[in-house]
């Protein structure tokens, strides 16, 4: 892989306990970073920051209007941010995480008004890097494919590098495999789960396991 002077680059399996502290403070500086996540490469910031997420909506060429999925710890991290009134809904969370299936909820007081939405798509991810940076920030954290609009997604880091060099602050990458399936969409806003988008995970298969 080239040397850059812009954007730094961080491998993850020989350097995981070494990365992870590099990534939360480029977190909570406001920057944006590339890595891998149990689907695709996602752009990542923190969600709050506004000028991050300009920054990540400029990048992409893509409306500032836009919501993005937010990446989160565990199910008690969530409810700092979201309304879950039936039981059956945080059952069914709690029966499909950590995996690469992201629901759109209800956003609480509080978050809307950060946010600027009423709702926002949030997902447990089955990786090992984003589930250790999100137990060290202990606060959401945006996924986005690593694209420009209108243009496939980018999951090679050379390639991510090619393209984004100098407009992301660092690519944190992988050795593996990472197949080019985004994750499952599904919209938990109403009394039954509505399939957005099907990705890695059919949405018959997660749907045998709940009923409502």
């Amino acid at each position: 892989m080239k040397s850059i002077k812009t954007t730094g680059q961080f491998l993850i399996e020989d350097n995981l306990d070494q990365v992870i502290p590099i990534a939360k403070q480029m977190y909570f500086e406001g920057k944006v970073f590339a890595y891998p996540t149990d689907t695709i490469y996602g752009f990542g910031a923190d969600p709050f920051s506004e000028e991050a997420v300009s920054r990540i909506s400029r990048i992409k060429s893509r409306e500032g209007s836009k919501n993005y999925i937010l990446l989160i710890g565990d199910i008690q991290s969530l409810m700092n941010y979201v309304e879950i009134s039936r039981e059956a809904h945080l059952d069914f969370l709690l029966s499909i995480w950590p995996n690469p299936i992201s629901v759109v909820l209800k956003l609480n007081v509080k978050t809307r008004k950060k946010i600027g939405s009423d709702t926002a798509g949030f997902r447990i991810p089955d990786n090992i890097f984003c589930r250790m940076l999100l137990k060290s920030i202990k606060m959401p954290l945006i996924s986005t494919s690593v694209n420009r609009s209108n243009k496939e997604p980018l999951n090679e880091p050379e390639l991510i590098l090619r393209e984004f060099e100098g407009e992301i602050d660092a690519l944190f990458y992988t050795r593996k495999k990472i197949f080019q399936t985004a994750s499952t969409l599904i919209d938990l806003t109403g009394e039954e789960p509505v399939l957005l988008r099907e990705g890695k995970i059919k949405f018959s298969d997660i749907m045998n396991r709940m009923k409502f």
